[in-house]
């Protein structure tokens, strides 16, 4: 065989992988109106403990709204005016509930996907975690999912078998698998115009299905940045007697299909750490301190627990001398359209909130426990002005 033989024949045999990552982007493209920049190497898991960020933000529920996903974004100086990330070496955390409620699921797994790759690019680091929706949804429970957003994955569908189909045309490549096997054809108590994308939601987000392998199964469920210890709902001793590690692990593998089609036990009940609700009540005295201090005892060089979940009406604020830091706002359309508000922890400075809030145009520095909410507020310009949590 001739040299420019051996070229050709070479080259020919990349057709394939060429064709695959350019129906997948077509397919991404698509669905999300977003290029994806390309991916880093395939890192390890992340780590449960991470050591401190000179700047940690944390972002509470989502919900299916992109739009006032964006302005909690902006207002953490996460990212610009073309929703490109600046945040440089943020430490990014968002606590889950990314998926029902809203119609803007799939768009918002999007944009983090490409924050997270702009990000590791400047030596920043954006976790998402488990949320109870992810969860339930996983399980095929969508009680909770909007019209909008059933039909966003419907549109989603019908573009992935586009380019199952373009790749099986394609001989140099593996016959792609079909999520929709085993899924039901029609569900009892969905109006019919919902059942294909009911079929949709269900291939893509049970264990190992398409969306969540791709934006769930690295996820993590418990995480600890520095001194303070983030989850979706609360956590007890007996979640962190199990092994925070081991939580994290055994729920990776059940989103990956390995395990099973219900979580593990610890993420369901009520008093499960994604649905906990002990530590988030609007009434501080409904708050048990006394059990958080114990649990924050059983996790060395923690001084405070993050959580979402539990609407904070009155904005981000602390209980139990501030070692319980609420940051759910209720931010999206479809449960409360809060006003934006996130946390920033930084070293020299502490927790502070930035927040959309106009009522707190005047106000300098505020508590976090006291129940009128703190933060980092808009100026009488309209930019923010510092307030300080103390903490």
């Amino acid at each position: 065989m001739g040299r420019e033989e051996e070229i050709s024949t070479s080259s020919c045999k990349d057709i394939p992988n060429l064709l695959s990552s350019f129906v997948d982007t077509f397919v991404d493209f698509s669905v999300s109106g977003l290029f994806l920049p390309p991916p880093p190497p395939s890192p390890p898991p992340l780590p449960t403990r991470l050591p401190s960020s000179p700047r940690l933000v944390a972002i509470g529920d989502l919900h299916g709204d992109l739009e006032k996903s964006k302005q909690a974004l902006r207002l953490a100086g996460l990212i610009d005016k073309d929703d490109v990330y600046i945040g440089g070496s943020t430490t990014v955390v968002q606590v889950g509930d990314v998926l029902d409620r809203g119609g803007d699921e799939l768009k918002i797994f999007y944009f983090l996907e490409k924050l997270k790759r702009e990000a590791a690019r400047s030596g920043g680091r954006i976790i998402t975690m488990h949320g109870n929706h992810e969860i339930m949804n996983v399980e095929g429970d969508f009680r909770f999912a909007t019209e909008s957003g059933i039909e966003e994955f419907r549109v989603w569908w019908e573009w992935f078998q586009v380019g199952n189909k373009i790749k099986s045309l394609c001989h140099g490549l593996e016959k792609p698998n079909d999520p929709m096997r085993g899924v039901p054809s029609s569900f009892r108590g969905v109006r019919k115009e919902f059942h294909d994308g009911f079929r949709a939601r269900v291939a893509a987000l049970r264990p190992n299905g398409p969306i969540a392998k791709r934006f769930l199964s690295e996820n993590v469920t418990v995480l600890v940045v520095g001194d303070s210890i983030f989850v979706h709902g609360g956590l007890l001793t007996e979640h962190t007697s199990y092994g925070l590690e081991k939580i994290n692990e055994e729920v990776r593998d059940w989103v990956k299909g390995l395990t099973g089609h219900f979580a593990p036990q610890y993420c369901r009940t009520a008093d499960s750490l994604l649905w906990l609700r002990k530590f988030s009540r609007s009434k501080v005295e409904q708050c048990d301190c006394s059990t958080l201090e114990h649990v924050l005892a059983t996790v060395p060089g923690v001084k405070r627990m993050i959580m979402g979940h539990s609407i904070q009406r009155v904005g981000i604020n602390g209980t139990c001398d501030d070692k319980a830091i609420r940051i759910d706002v209720g931010l999206s359309k479809g449960c409360g359209d809060g006003l934006p508000e996130v946390l920033e922890i930084t070293g020299n400075s502490g927790l502070r909130i930035l927040t959309a809030n106009p009522l707190y145009q005047k106000k300098a520095t505020v508590d976090v426990g006291k129940e009128q909410g703190l933060g980092m507020l808009l100026g009488e310009q309209g930019g923010p002005k510092q307030v300080e949590v103390q903490a």
